[in-house]
């Protein structure tokens, strides 16, 4: 059963960078795709970057191209997002993803319990 935990949330100033990360267990790493996906309060969840089990392909959601990068550590078994020039409406409960379609057609997908980013002006 995968497991997935978040770290690097926390509260800073408008313009300000950080460093979301998601520590993978309990699953092939490697196989997986891994995604960021973020909550504001009082909205549905939505997609921020997703990265492929190789790292050679990404995708952003229009809002951060350009200010958010996201990263893979296979070795560690980790993801990253780094966040620079945060705004305010970046502020919002974000989850670390991870998927994989079996090539039985099963999809395997879990969920980290998410962490507080908020950005002040």
């Amino acid at each position: 059963q995968g497991h997935l935990i978040e770290s690097g949330g926390g509260l800073v100033q408008a313009g300000a960078s950080l460093r979301l990360s998601c520590a993978a267990s309990g699953l092939t790493f490697s196989s997986y795709c891994m995604g960021w996906f973020l909550q504001a309060p009082g909205k549905e969840r939505e997609f921020v970057a997703t990265i492929g089990w190789s790292g050679a392909t990404t995708h952003y959601a229009d809002s951060v191209k350009g200010r958010f990068t996201i990263s893979r550590d296979d070795a560690k078994n980790t993801v990253y997002l780094q966040m620079n020039n945060l705004k305010p409406d970046d502020t919002a409960v974000y989850y670390c993803n991870a998927y994989e379609v079996e090539s039985s057609g099963r999809l395997n997908d879990y969920w980290g319990e998410g962490l507080l980013v908020t950005v002040s002006s």
